[in-house]
């Protein structure tokens, strides 16, 4: 089965259709998504509600911190400007689309996997994987071979020997990258509403379970339509000026 990643996809409509298109042209059987549906974009109900007709279909999907904050209002400890966006989002949203995020479990183990927004030791505390410590002690707490988190914005791949010998890569696109089983592998997709790695193309990758490959993807889309949406909403103009470059 060929099962593709996407995570982070923040509200962002044409890089949420451009990664699920090259997905389809390269076969996905299946969708996981790993959260954060919303939050930064100006498109978060159809986000949603996408999300919602995909899980319908089969898709997997889990909670990241900034769905949580829609769905239970600004933190009064955030920022004015993060505060305004999540205010915001939730203003976009029904009660049903709430609904469904508040409903969204925090993690989810399917087979050899586990599907989780931040890590594998407290998913709901939203602590970043930002280096090998993090990593092995996301893969110390599941016995799961391999983990497909979000949450950081870079795609990464770890992995850990079975004599605890922890490496990382930043993988190249397209390349198809062997994991199998007898290590555990901790794959960062990278995000696809909002790249942090100096690239503006958006983020997903392909888990072949049958070959235990593992693929990652960069997929250019409009950009310049969705940071002009952000700013004609009204959200702050940083939100939209960052995706030009990817940072």
């Amino acid at each position: 089965m060929k099962l593709a990643l996407i995570t982070d996809i923040h509200a962002n409509r044409e890089a949420f259709e451009a990664c699920l298109e090259q997905a389809h042209l390269h076969r996905a059987d299946r969708i996981a998504l790993l959260g954060d549906f919303v939050g930064y974009g100006a498109d978060p109900a159809w986000v949603v509600e996408q999300v919602r007709d995909l899980v319908s279909q089969g898709a997997i999907a889990v909670k990241g911190n900034h769905d949580e904050a829609v769905v239970q209002g600004p933190s009064p400890h955030l920022i004015e400007d993060a505060r305004r966006v999540i205010a915001w989002t939730r203003d976009q949203l029904d009660e049903e689309q709430l609904d469904f995020l508040g409903a969204l479990p925090y993690s989810r183990e399917e087979g050899t996997c586990l599907f989780v927004h931040a890590n594998a030791f407290a998913p709901s505390e939203w602590e970043y994987v930002l280096g090998r410590n993090e990593a092995v002690r996301s893969m110390h707490a599941t016995h799961c071979r391999h983990t497909f988190v979000g949450h950081v914005h870079q795609p990464t791949l770890y992995h850990l020997s079975s004599t605890g010998k922890i490496a990382d890569f930043t993988p190249v696109p397209g390349v198809a990258v062997p994991v199998p089983a007898h290590r555990q592998w901790l794959a960062i997709p990278g995000a696809c509403g909002q790249p942090r790695d100096g690239n503006p193309a958006a983020c997903w990758a392909m888990f072949d379970t049958a070959h235990h490959t593992l693929t990652f993807h960069r997929v250019p889309y409009d950009h310049e339509a969705t940071a002009a949406k952000i700013i004609a909403a009204g959200l702050p103009r940083a939100l939209g000026d960052r995706l030009h470059v990817g940072t």
